[in-house]
């Protein structure tokens, strides 16, 4: 039987005998396939008919079916879910008195979403069930793009005088029931998931939140760079970071270890999952949230803009039978997307795939994903002693930290498994040299290593405002080039406009160094010849490095000179 998959609805079905266990087997798998939403498939597979399912639904709360159609719904009304929670929760009111409220959710199992719907309404939400189209459709016609944004909501945090009463009650945070009372107070609740709304529209990998002395900043981390949104009051902060502390399921009362947390909600119909890391700092926790959105990672080979030789030798060398195939650049260039998007391609019904990371960023059908726990000795070289017991055909290496874990990664190559790892490195021909000095052998680094693979990811120009300039000498000294050496060459940067903030960029794109380990090489390594030694034999040999592909960049107009300066 396929890994279980936590659903409420699927669960519901199952556990009232209305599926049985080769159409749950099927649902789950298409589910996990394509996420096309479980009410679909359900249908889609002419299981059960959407009245049917809905009616299950309905009477699993204890609530009615209502349908939208014919039905208004008065501003008054729609006043009662601002437009961004309205969003946010996929959630539509239907009726309210002075006590309680109607609520019609796209997702009404998902017990979260009432309880803090009610924080924010500051009433009673009942929820009642309807097709989900229909309220999405209603959501997007009756709240458009209005709406309260995050510096509306903010002037109304600061002008809050009770919450800055209940912060002051709280001081220094000892009080625990204190602490989480804040921390659930509808207008944190708001501003919180306001915020997290914000930065996922944005495409934000990282939310940053920074208490200072004088203030507290939020900072998104959009294409690599940090961008600040408009700062909290700094008594905002303890209520903040305890709301985070909360949806992670993390200690509140803890504010001198640091600790690590994961969140998953809903986003409309797609799901993020945020990682949560605390660090006790002078002033107060920081907090940083890494978003992990499925939707926006294409986990392919072909998107990952390989130049051809690159995509080609990849290709071919996850397909030998054993071997070690390596990604190397600084945190944050991409390396788990290359790997993942490498056994992705290798994962099919007669391979058995493992991996080892620290931690696992996304879960993948069909591979067993081993979270490293160095707290309780599941270290990665513990981890891959048990998986040569395994007997895998490919593993996969979080990281090569340490001689012990290189040792067992050779070892692993040398008895016929494909092995894929990452190493920090500036460039690809300095990690057969770390692996030399981490005390590896040099005759089993040049028996079992197959390439090394170097990048790093540039923002791109914005196709929306791009525009061709003139460069100066100065800048193209940068890249030791001379106006002669153009000829008919463009360069381009973005102006700035509505669709890249203003910054003239949008989205990242790789630029690439292959080094492949040829006989040369091997003779070299055995050697032990230093870094730059094997960077100009490999150049020697046609390595195209990352500079030089960055000029590829430049001039397909993809990114900037600044770009790639900074990066190469």
């Amino acid at each position: 039987m396929s890994e279980e998959i936590s659903n409420p609805l699927l669960s519901l079905v199952r556990g009232q005998g209305l599926i049985d266990d080769l159409q749950y087997e099927e649902v789950a798998g298409e589910f996990k396939r394509t996420g096309t939403p479980i009410i679909q498939v359900l249908q889609d597979f002419g299981i059960m008919d959407l009245d049917a399912i809905l009616q299950v639904m309905a009477n699993q709360l204890g609530t009615e079916v209502i349908s939208l159609k014919g039905r208004s719904f008065p501003p008054e009304l729609l006043s009662t879910i601002p437009a961004k929670t309205a969003k946010l929760y996929q959630c539509l009111p239907i009726e309210s008195s002075d006590s309680t409220l109607l609520v019609a959710f796209a997702e009404p199992l998902d017990p979260g979403r009432a309880d803090e719907l009610t924080f924010v309404v500051k009433k009673e939400v009942r929820p009642v069930v309807a097709n989900p189209a229909e309220i999405r459709d209603a959501i997007d016609k009756y709240y458009g793009e209005e709406g309260t944004d995050v510096s509306d909501l903010l002037a109304q945090l600061g002008a809050d005088e009770s919450i800055a009463r209940e912060v002051s009650a709280a001081g220094d945070g000892d009080d625990a029931a204190l602490v989480v009372g804040l921390a659930n107070e509808a207008p944190i609740v708001k501003f919180v998931n306001l915020v997290l709304f914000q930065a996922v529209q944005d495409r934000a990998s990282d939310i940053h939140f920074e208490p200072f002395e004088t203030e507290f900043r939020i900072r998104y981390r959009v294409d690599g760079a940090l961008y600040e949104m408009a700062p909290p009051p700094k008594h905002l902060a303890l209520p903040v970071i305890s709301r985070i502390k909360v949806m992670a399921n993390l200690n509140i009362s803890e504010r001198r270890l640091p600790q690590d947390g994961r969140v998953s909600f809903n986003l409309g119909n797609k799901m993020i999952d945020l990682r949560v890391s605390t660090l006790p700092t002078q002033f107060g926790e920081s907090v940083v949230l890494r978003v992990l959105d499925r939707s926006s990672v294409n986990l392919e080979l072909e998107s990952l803009g390989f130049p051809k030789y690159v995509y080609e030798f990849v290709t071919e060398a996850i397909q030998v039978p054993n071997g070690i195939l390596v990604v190397t650049g600084p945190t944050g260039c991409g390396k788990t997307t290359t790997l993942y998007s490498a056994i992705r391609r290798v994962n099919t019904i007669d391979s058995k795939l493992l991996t080892a990371e620290d931690p696992v960023e996304f879960d993948i059908e069909g591979i067993m994903q081993v979270a490293i726990n160095e707290s309780v000795g599941l270290t990665f070289s513990r981890a891959l002693r048990s998986f040569l017991r395994q007997d895998p055909d490919v593993i996969m290496i979080g990281e090569i930290r340490d001689l012990e874990t290189a040792q067992i990664a050779i070892q692993a190559s040398l008895t016929g498994h494909l092995v894929l790892s990452t190493l920090h490195t500036n460039d690809a021909p300095g990690a057969v040299t770390r692996l030399v000095d981490m005390g590896t052998e040099p005759f089993l680094i040049s028996s079992t290593l197959m390439g090394v693979l170097g990048q790093r990811l540039v923002r791109s120009i914005c196709k929306n405002c791009r525009t061709p300039f003139e460069p100066t000498e100065s800048q193209l000294a940068l890249l030791n080039l001379s106006p002669h050496d153009l000829g008919d060459k463009v360069f381009y940067y973005g102006r700035g406009c509505s669709a890249c903030n203003d910054t003239g960029y949008r989205g990242r794109k790789g630029i690439f160094e292959l080094l492949i380990v040829n006989d040369a090489i091997r003779a070299l390594i055995n050697e032990r010849a230093p870094t730059v030694v094997v960077r100009q034999k490999a150049v020697e040999l046609g390595m195209v490095t990352l500079r030089e592909d960055g000029l590829r960049s430049i001039f397909e107009g993809d990114t900037t000179i600044e770009e790639v300066v900074k990066y190469t």
